[in-house]
């Protein structure tokens, strides 16, 4: 199974990139073939510029 992983920051907490790693490590827990793609996104606000350079692999 494939399952992607997109979530947003949350504001004055976490990152993108670090609720996606969160997420991927619990389901890995339960389904450990599971095949995990993660794409953390953003809404203009807190965290675009961290989805950007992650999703662009530092160059913009």
């Amino acid at each position: 199974m494939k399952v992607v992983i997109a979530p947003q920051s949350f504001k004055g907490g976490l990152q993108g990139a670090d609720v996606a790693r969160a997420i991927k490590q619990g389901i890995l827990s339960v389904y450990p073939q599971a095949e995990t793609v993660e794409i953390p996104v953003a809404d203009g606000g807190d965290g675009t510029l961290d989805a950007l350079v992650r999703s662009t692999g530092g160059q913009i």
